[in-house]
């Protein structure tokens, strides 16, 4: 489905009569807790999966394997289908909880890009409230501006008020300044496309999550953060995946900067080889959750110490859903 933003805005201020309930109010629910979490601990976490389409046999399967909720990668259908997808999972006590909107180009220089990107992701935002569902996964774009330092030799300088970068590693940064231009120019306009969709993500009651997957942009943990506090609304967070970024720095530190920002969890693995700097981030290469050199303890203290209580998805396929499902329990216990 491709519907235009003007049309989209109409839509919206015609009120919420193509729904079946109110977004803003049945949106925010989380689950029963499961017997899996550990009672004693601050938070609560809920086993996920994404999925392409909720099928009647897939929400049987993840039902009985004793999943809490799906992720749905299918954004852009009509409204009818999106209603029939929640009833679906619904039917097997599941919520869809988020919706994939996955990449943008907000920092594209072709304008009529950037504006169907914009269009995109409002069509996702309402996809997703007829889902049920309270958040979008969003990455907002990426830049292949060369030459960029290796990942574990980043150390950004940035302003705390504006964000500009100023420098991406100790030193001499001259032979970085055209990938600190494309940086701050990303911000800036990812910014403003992000700011012009709040008020329809607040109309909705759908969050979005803004996800960074290699895409070379804010990539130290406290850029990272300010970029998502730069949007001072509770309709804009992180969608935090706790693999993608170990190459740079350790999960922990990611979780503790961007603190309450955190709506949602990714869970995958992924093994440093050979630590390169003191956060232990260095080369290395995708691998099953329970063999990634991730300390998932430490992941999990500090997701206690933030109150993080939500969806963990997961997003690998080295074992199946069922063997999965034990593996959640374990990490959600403390004891991966």
């Amino acid at each position: 489905m491709n519907i235009s933003r003007r049309d989209f805005l109409k839509a919206t201020a015609a009120g919420s009569a193509m729904l079946t309930v109110s977004p803003a109010v049945d949106a925010i629910s989380q689950p029963t807790p499961t017997a899996a979490n550990n009672p004693t601990r601050p938070t609560k976490l809920y086993k996920s999966r994404i999925v392409n389409e909720p099928t009647d046999a897939i929400c049987k399967e993840t039902e009985e394997i004793g999943y809490d909720g799906i992720e749905v990668m299918k954004w852009n259908v009509p409204v009818a289908q999106a209603r029939n997808f929640r009833l679906t999972a619904e039917k097997y006590n599941l919520r869809i909880h988020s919706v994939m909107r996955g990449w943008a180009s907000f920092n594209s220089p072709d304008d009529a890009v950037r504006q169907k990107s914009i269009d995109e992701t409002a069509t996702a935002i309402q996809t997703a409230s007829a889902m049920g569902a309270d958040t979008i996964l969003l990455v907002p774009c990426r830049t292949d501006v060369k030459p960029i330092p290796d990942p574990w030799n980043f150390n950004i300088e940035f302003d705390p008020k504006t964000l500009a970068v100023k420098k991406v590693v100790k030193g001499n940064n001259a032979q970085y300044a055209d990938y600190i231009n494309a940086q701050n120019a990303a911000t800036e306009m990812s910014t403003a496309a992000i700011n012009s969709l709040v008020p329809l993500a607040a109309k909705w009651g759908v969050r979005i999550a803004i996800e960074n997957v290699w895409n070379n942009l804010w990539i130290t943990p406290a850029l990272y953060a300010a970029f998502v506090r730069r949007f001072d609304t509770p309709w804009v967070g992180a969608y935090f995946d706790m693999g993608n970024h170990t190459r740079y720095f350790r999960a922990e530190d990611y979780i503790s900067a961007l603190n309450s920002k955190i709506v949602r969890l990714h869970i995958k693995g992924y093994s440093v080889t050979e630590a390169k700097n003191k956060s232990g981030g260095g080369p290395g290469d995708w691998t099953a959750i329970d063999k990634a050199s991730i300390d998932w303890k430490s992941v999990r203290k500090a997701l206690d110490n933030i109150g993080y209580s939500g969806y963990v998805s997961v997003e690998e396929g080295n074992y199946n859903h069922s063997e999965y499902a034990v593996i959640l329990d374990k990490f959600f216990n403390g004891e991966l």
